[in-house]
């Protein structure tokens, strides 16, 4: 993949780039596999520019960490400014977007010219999908800025099409969903012996992580408000505090069912600063969220609409983008699909992959698949919830999804079924069923020693599973009230014989402890019922028919409380809508 370069004779090295709204990161093939380039860190850079007290330019995490203390001086997610005709002030200096994301550039290719000990002047730079000529062209001009030579402006599906696809002869179609910090992108990809065709995209270029961190923030505000702290909302370096603090809540509730959110003194300007002390729960988060999320399911069928593709023939769907993380992203995926998604390959990560892949093809490199470690199976809980219908004890929860990248840590919060229970079995499950019966049992200890008042019940008991790349399951249950807990260790659980054991009588745990599931999407069952009323007028007797009969069964199954009736009524009522529409 080296050249000579014009100007000094020099060898050169073609790198490829995700320049994305939150972080950014540089990749290179190296014997036919693509890595991310690492200093000492995980590779992923913040897309932040900032100007330090002495005026200096500063890029990456030193900027995102001033970010915190000097919002004046720092640009954030100047992604989403590209291809408008902004002016950003910068210090006493104002910049285009395309200058300020030449600086993450440059940054980014000096980083890999000190990795490398070559120089980089040939990049391959992502861009979404549903990126505008304008957009295009102006991250093309960011490179030229940055002194380097773009060789293509490439689209971040097919990137991480080609990651997950390098290698492979074998027809397939997938489904491609990019949820990043400031964009969305959905794409139906084709490949076939080592062709990557994008068929058809949908999304929102407004549309991301920014948006989720900003309802976090809301709620943050709606706190300082009760706490006296109302003159704070124009306060910059508060609200800068508050999106940071934000944005790191929102990973932890990727992972874990609740989070704290801890900010001291608060608007130092004011004779007396606030403190902020609040819990944040992902049940609540994703209430926040719902919305927007029904906003990209919307997007998912305009694609397979435009594709010409029935959401049955996709073969995977991608998860590409940090936002993916959200464990509703995944649900409401499945669902719609029928399947569980797949984000095997690092969402952060993926896409920078994919660039240097595509570098390499550009460059006449052999390019082999990537390989990753992944969890074949699901691992969870037993608890009492609905069953098709129906309240039992063999309702099975999944704590670790299959195909979750390797190492992973999640946890789930439940509660005991009644206040006066003293002990809780723990049962571990592997298996894919939402039955425990037709699933493997793996281990199953106890918990003793419960507090009995209704305090300790109403805040539950965490339950914490850690899987590493050994095939070792560290598994926890603790009482948050009083902090008792119970953990051990299983080995090589990733080799375990699907032996069915039945443990239907040893379950004393109720799913949600006060975090209830969330019924079929609201604004996407609303959408989907408007769509097909309009869609009678024209549609034939025989499809009419059908359309009538779906939706006396989705408002009958939704009547009844039967999610799972529902969510399967309306997959048919918008595979149909897709051919009268």
């Amino acid at each position: 993949m080296a050249h000579k370069s014009a100007e000094n004779g020099h060898p050169s090295v073609t790198v490829g780039i995700d320049l994305g709204t939150t972080n950014s990161s540089i990749a290179i093939l190296r014997d036919g596999v693509p890595e991310v380039l690492t200093d000492g860190d995980d590779g992923l850079v913040p897309s932040c520019v900032g100007v330090d007290s002495a005026g200096k330019i500063i890029v990456g995490r030193e900027a995102r960490n001033q970010a915190v203390l000097f919002p004046e001086r720092t640009v954030v997610s100047i992604k989403r400014r590209m291809g408008t005709g902004e002016r950003i002030p910068l210090g006493d200096k104002e910049y285009t977007p395309q200058e300020i994301s030449a600086f993450i550039l440059r940054y980014l290719v000096t980083r890999a010219d000190k990795l490398l000990g070559k120089s980089v002047s040939r990049v391959v730079i992502t861009v979404p999908a549903y990126f505008t000529d304008a957009q295009r062209k102006a991250t093309r001009e960011a490179g030229q800025l940055a002194g380097l030579e773009v060789e293509r402006i490439l689209n971040e599906p097919t990137a991480a099409s080609l990651v997950y696809e390098a290698g492979s002869q074998q027809a397939s179609t997938v489904l491609v969903y990019d949820l990043g910090g400031g964009t969305f992108d959905v794409s139906v990809v084709a490949s076939e012996q080592g062709v990557v065709e994008v068929l058809a995209t949908a999304g929102n270029n407004r549309l991301g992580g920014d948006d989720f961190d900003s309802l976090i923030v809301e709620r943050l505000n709606k706190q300082l408000d009760a706490a006296g702290g109302k003159s704070l909302r124009s306060d910059r370096a508060t609200q800068a505090r508050l999106r940071y603090a934000a944005e790191e809540a929102k990973k932890r509730l990727s992972t874990g069912p609740y989070t704290s959110v801890e900010e001291d003194n608060l608007g130092m300007a004011l004779r007396k600063p606030v403190n902020l002390s609040c819990e944040l729960t992902r049940h609540d988060f994703e209430q926040d969220i719902e919305r927007l999320l029904a906003g990209t399911l919307r997007d998912v069928d305009k694609a397979l609409r435009d594709a010409g593709v029935r959401a049955n023939k996709i073969d995977r769907v991608l998860l590409v983008g940090g936002s993916t993380r959200i464990p509703r992203v995944a649900d409401l995926l499945e669902k719609r699909f029928r399947k569980a998604p797949d984000g095997s390959v690092d969402p952060d990560r993926c896409v920078a992959l994919g660039a240097a892949l595509h570098a390499g093809l550009i460059a006449g490199e052999d390019v082999r698949a990537v390989l990753v470690d992944i969890t074949p199976y699901t691992f969870g809980t037993q608890v009492v919830g609905d069953l098709n219908g129906l309240m039992t004890h063999n309702k099975f929860l999944p704590v670790i999804p299959r195909n979750s990248k390797l190492p992973v840590t999640k946890s789930e919060l439940l509660s005991t079924l009644s206040p006066a229970q003293s002990s809780a079995n723990f049962v571990i499950y592997q298996g894919e069923d939402p039955d425990i019966r037709n699933n493997t049992k793996i281990a199953s200890v106890t918990l003793t020693g419960l507090n009995q008042d209704s305090n300790a019940f109403e805040d539950g008991i965490l339950l914490r599973y850690k899987l590493n790349l050994d095939g070792i399951l560290e598994f926890s249950a603790r009482e948050r009230v009083t902090g008792r807990a119970i953990s051990g260790r299983i080995e090589d659980v990733l080799a375990a014989r699907p032996d069915i054991e039945r443990g239907g009588d040893e379950v004393a745990f109720a799913a949600g402890a006060g975090v209830p599931e969330e019924d079929p999407t609201d604004d996407y069952a609303e959408d989907l019922v408007r769509r097909a009323r309009e869609a009678l007028d024209s549609a034939p007797e025989e499809d009419a028919k059908e359309v009538r009969r779906l939706l006396r069964s989705l408002s009958f199954a939704k009547k009844l409380g039967r999610r799972a009736k529902a969510d399967e009524v309306a997959g048919e009522l918008a595979e149909l809508l897709f051919f009268l529409e």
